[in-house]
């Protein structure tokens, strides 16, 4: 359905606009010279009928007074607008840059304007975009007109309208003429240097540098643009098209098959089209169907049902003969088979268009364009087809190459992160797919991975206040960072006075003071990106040019990572810290679960944060050919309590030995139900399966950040290790195993039994909470 454009809001343009038809006038009182007896004649009856209406010379404000003397409009804009292709330009005129039009072909009306002869907001083009282009284009006449600087012409914009007519969008390049546009200087004119004239020459996207040394106060555009508009949708289709087929997989999402066909409907104008698109099988000499998900290859599946006739197979032996595409303009009176016929004219299709696609030597696939109507499709829709039948034919060739690979290497690359304790269900499940892929069954799938009754562990070591401590690196770099380009800045203006000096100073110390408050999101990207492209580039031409700020900007670049082209100090020593308390967290996690899989085979899943989570699951469903008994899970629950004692321990130590002083916090979950676990394909990974079990994923999401009932206490805190539980007989397990660990010497004596604030959709949750001895 298409887009209702909207209505044209006047966009906030610097300069002062003035419609007039005095610069259109000049040039007909020039014309009365011309060697040209025509045009000398018709340029003094143009100048006569002028010099009899005052209202004419000067400003125009009131756009009334070019309707009512529309006789003098339309001989004056004879100049503009030749007769002779009036009713098939498009063209219109307007005040200087402005969006509403005074006098324009009606072309140019059922295009482009509302029925208040506003232009519309072109679909593709929002108005900032508009506003900027417009003003680079009004910057360019000023410096051409006034200063005699001919600058390239920016590239043709293009305008995406609605076509109501037929329900389809258009692209139309517009050409902005300002020939009869005049620039008013008020005041002294701005004087430029040719240092400053080149400057802006190379930055034609800098409109803070334009508006410094052209003040659009001084100037002010007099007169009137007219536009001109060209229908380019043939080739900016073509173009779409292009980059669309070289996309991979474009041919198997039905999004993407969508929007190709919405792009053929406008292509064609026929807003009715359907597309259909098979890819030839070699081993199975058969066609496969590409667009089973819209549109039906109205062809191609026809073969796979019990009563397909002859028909089709003479169909496709013609196009293999002739290698030609076959159009069929009135299916009811084609020359095709009737049992073909029956079948296309049963699907609604009454033209078609099927062309083979050759890559090489070889047919790659089959395209089928059909429509409603009779001769929407015939012999002068070729020259289209042919353009992107070569496009198509290479899509589906590199579509049909990827699917052969992934249905070769099925097993490598959906399970190669697959633990080795499951692995044998894996196994099982990738032999039955192959299976069904062989026996022709291109739709099948992979079955659902589920181990049922499997008792879940988690636990996470994270690094208390390494949010914190990671801005406050960051500010504290980007701090240093400024401070530094502020040294050479201030140092530079010394020797040399220059407006941009004092505007980067500026900017510089404004961020400064800002950062000293706090770092907001985004500043490093843009502090970054500033110094990189306007800072950086002027301490090299500083450098380059004057000897006594050599040492400073080298003392700059001394403190620079040469990599990251960043200062980098403090966000080295954070990244640091974190990269050395989740390798030791994890390398310590991994050789001790070495030891437990031999215990009990379980699996085991561990991943790196601003910390160390780790989840583990065992159960009788899990292991082939292996009892399972509850005394191996009581197994584990102690392993985990004693190997989350022994990271207290190690990052404990660790502490002194680190670039930032940071300490991690421990956290268990007890979990005493079984649940059951489903491998998402999508994700490559486990995760609980049923509503039930959800809550178990919920509360694991959301108690690192549990807080103490009526204390507001944070429940995690270095040193110490918390068990987060629902039930009383969870606790009572785990009170007996710290009770051991107690009595060796590795926990302190005093156990809190604490109960935490409710989090978002979880409460009624308990924990104990025990100190490390360290």
């Amino acid at each position: 359905m298409l887009k209702e454009p909207t209505a044209a809001v006047t966009p906030t343009f610097p300069f002062k606009t003035t419609l007039s038809l005095e610069p259109l006038i000049d040039y007909w009182r020039a014309g009365e010279e011309s060697q040209n007896v025509g045009v000398a004649m018709l340029a003094r009856a143009v100048s006569e009928q002028v010099a009899s209406a005052d209202w004419s010379r000067g400003n125009i404000t009131d756009l009334k007074l070019l309707e009512c003397n529309c006789d003098l409009v339309e001989a004056l804009m004879l100049a503009v607008f030749p007769p002779a292709s009036f009713d098939t330009d498009i063209a219109g005129a307007i005040a200087p840059f402005q969006r509403h039009s005074f006098y324009h072909t009606p072309r140019f009306a059922e295009v482009l304007l509302n029925p208040s002869k506003s232009i519309k907001q072109p679909l593709n083009i929002d108005m900032r975009t508009l506003e900027v282009y417009t003003t680079r284009m009004a910057y360019q006449l000023i410096l051409e007109k006034v200063y005699g600087v001919h600058l390239p012409l920016q590239g043709t914009i293009i305008f995406t309208v609605p076509d109501y007519s037929i329900g389809l969008y258009r692209h139309y390049g517009v050409e902005f003429n300002s020939t009869f546009v005049q620039i008013r200087v008020h005041g002294d004119k701005p004087e430029l240097t040719p240092q400053q004239l080149d400057q802006l020459a190379r930055n034609p996207h800098r409109a803070d540098l334009w508006q410094q040394m052209l003040p659009p106060e001084h100037f002010e555009l007099v007169g009137f643009n007219i536009l001109h508009l060209v229908d380019v949708t043939e080739q900016e289709i073509l173009s779409e098209l292009k980059y669309d087929l070289l996309e991979r997989d474009v041919l198997q999402a039905s999004d993407r098959l969508e929007q190709i066909q919405e792009k053929l409907r406008v292509l064609f104008g026929r807003p009715f089209l359907q597309l259909g698109i098979a890819a030839y099988d070699e081993k199975k000499r058969a066609f496969v169907d590409f667009g089973r998900k819209i549109n039906h290859s109205f062809l191609t599946k026809q073969l796979h049902s019990p009563d397909a006739g002859s028909g089709f197979r003479q169909i496709y032996s013609r196009l293999w003969a002739d290698r030609q595409p076959l159009v069929l303009e009135d299916v009811e009176q084609a020359d095709i088979p009737e049992d073909l016929r029956q079948q296309i004219l049963s699907l609604g299709i009454r033209s078609a268009i099927l062309a083979l696609l050759p890559y090489g030597d070889d047919i790659v696939g089959l395209l089928e364009l059909g429509s409603p109507n009779v001769s929407d499709l015939n012999e002068f829709s070729l020259e289209n087809v042919n353009q992107f039948v070569p496009l198509f034919a290479v899509a589906v060739k590199r579509n049909a190459e990827d699917i052969q690979t992934r249905v070769q290497a099925i097993i490598k690359e959906k399970f190669t992160a697959i633990h080795p304790t499951m692995e044998w269900r894996f196994t099982d499940a990738a032999q039955n797919l192959l299976q069904k892929l062989e026996d022709g069954n291109k739709g099948a799938e992979m079955e659902d991975i589920v181990f049922h009754d499997v008792y879940p562990l988690h636990g996470s070591s994270d690094i208390r206040g390494s949010s914190t401590a990671r801005n406050e690196a960051i500010q504290g770099d980007l701090i240093e960072h400024l401070t530094l380009a502020g040294k050479v800045l201030k140092k530079a203006s010394e020797f040399q006075q220059l407006p941009i000096l004092d505007e980067l100073k500026f900017y510089v110390n404004k961020n400064l003071r800002r950062l000293r408050q706090g770092i907001l999101t985004g500043d490093e990207v843009s502090i970054f990106e500033s110094l990189r492209t306007e800072v950086e580039p002027l301490f090299e031409y500083l450098s380059q040019n004057n000897a006594e700020l050599r040492p400073i900007i080298t003392q700059y670049w001394s403190n620079i990572d040469p990599e990251l082209g960043i200062l980098y100090k403090r966000r080295k020593a954070f990244e640091e810290t974190t990269t050395l308390l989740n390798d030791a967290v994890s390398s310590y996690l991994d050789e001790e679960d070495a030891k437990a899989q031999a215990m009990f085979p379980h699996y085991f899943q561990r991943f790196k944060t601003d910390g160390v989570e780790h989840n583990i699951y065992v159960g009788a469903s899990l292991v082939e050919n292996k009892p399972f008994d509850l005394v191996f899970l009581k197994n584990l629950r102690l392993w985990q309590l004693l190997v989350m004692v022994e990271i207290t321990r190690r990052t404990a130590a660790l502490k002194p030995t680190l670039p930032v002083p940071l300490e991690t916090t421990q956290l268990i979950l007890i979990h005493s139900q079984p649940l059951s676990i489903r491998f998402r394909q999508d994700e490559r990974q486990f995760d609980v399966d049923g509503a039930y079990n959800i809550r178990y994923e919920i509360i694991k999401k959301r108690i690192d950040k549990a807080t103490i009932q009526g204390t507001g206490e944070r429940l995690t805190q270095p040193g110490k290790i918390a068990l987060v539980y629902s039930q009383q007989r969870e606790a009572d397990e785990y009170v007996e195993y710290i009770d051991y660990l107690q009595d060796r010497g590795m926990l302190e004596p005093e156990v809190e039994h604490l109960e935490l604030e409710e989090l978002q959709g979880v409460k009624g949750l308990l924990a104990l909470r025990v100190q490390v001895k360290l």
